[in-house]
């Protein structure tokens, strides 16, 4: 495959690093940064560049991927100091893509702000798939922006993504984003709570997962999260806990935003809020760890 467009990528945590390893192996130039510099060892050693700062990246770079935490990383990134926004003029006629779940308000004011700044285009394409999306290739991913844009952005999204799909205006991508998270966020809970009544009513729960399989019941977190749960595998990792807590609350601001009803994701969200508030080392666990006192 032809390299000869550069891409940059912003954030090589669990998501990040094997989604830039997947630009690395389809062939493309890539320059990465990292907070910490050390996570982007294997792939300069792969053939990346290694940038000093965000701003430099899009220096380097026709289009830049950004996948971190939350809304307050992905301003840092872009508009910190020698943030994205620091290259100036450099960035005309380039694109950002913020793959983080973030605000949709959030995606429409980072956007607007770089084009001012800079020129670059900015869309929010949210994903969906998880890790092992991420190192297959398989994430589905939810875009707000202009078509053109997304248009540009293609052959970026290509090794990376099963399916693309432009949902609307910029913030749009987050709101589907959202949407996808509140039916996460109840379906994982009331796994959690089906397991715990089957393991005390004596079914073997081992078996559960597999009996629900094809099933209107079955879902993709029943055959991920309900084995860990029958196991007992609990990973002493902050990760997806706190995000699943962080995305929740989103929906629930802008539900408010909207008066919209939302009473069974209201009951969750507070649910993982008393749970962040009092139990915080259950937060040193994944999803299925969250529910573990609650059996």
């Amino acid at each position: 495959m032809s390299t000869s467009r550069h891409f940059g990528f912003l954030g090589l945590g669990n998501m990040g690093l094997p989604m830039a390893r997947r630009l690395l192996a389809a062939g493309h130039a890539l320059t990465v940064w990292n907070r910490n510099a050390g996570r982007a060892a294997e792939l300069v050693a792969a053939g990346a560049n290694l940038a000093g700062t965000p701003a430099q990246v899009l220096q380097a770079a026709d289009v830049v991927g950004i996948c971190v935490k939350d809304g307050a990383a992905v301003e840092s990134v872009a508009f910190g100091p020698d943030g994205l926004a620091s290259a100036g003029r450099q960035g005309a006629g380039k694109v950002v893509i913020d793959f983080s779940t973030i605000e949709p308000g959030q995606a429409r004011d980072f956007g607007r702000r770089l084009r001012d700044r800079t020129g670059a285009s900015w869309l929010d394409a949210p994903v969906s798939g998880g890790v092992p999306g991420a190192e297959g290739g398989t994430l589905i991913c939810f875009v707000g922006g202009e078509a053109t844009d997304l248009e540009k952005a293609g052959p970026f999204l290509a090794p990376l993504t099963s399916r693309v799909t432009h949902m609307g205006p910029a913030g749009a991508g987050q709101t589907t984003k959202i949407c996808n998270q509140m039916i996460v966020a109840v379906n994982v809970l009331t796994i959690a709570e089906t397991y715990g009544l089957a393991r005390r009513a004596g079914v073997d729960v081992e078996r559960l997962a597999p009996a629900l399989a094809g099933g209107f019941a079955d879902s993709q977190p029943l055959q991920i999260f309900g084995p860990a749960m029958a196991a007992g595998r609990f990973q002493p990792t902050r990760t997806a806990v706190e995000l699943m807590a962080k995305d929740i609350g989103i929906s629930q601001r802008m539900a408010a935003e909207f008066d919209a009803r939302t009473p069974v994701s209201a009951f969750c969200s507070g649910l993982y809020e008393q749970v962040r508030e009092h139990e915080p080392e259950v937060f040193m666990g994944d999803v299925a760890g969250l529910v573990r006192r609650y059996e």
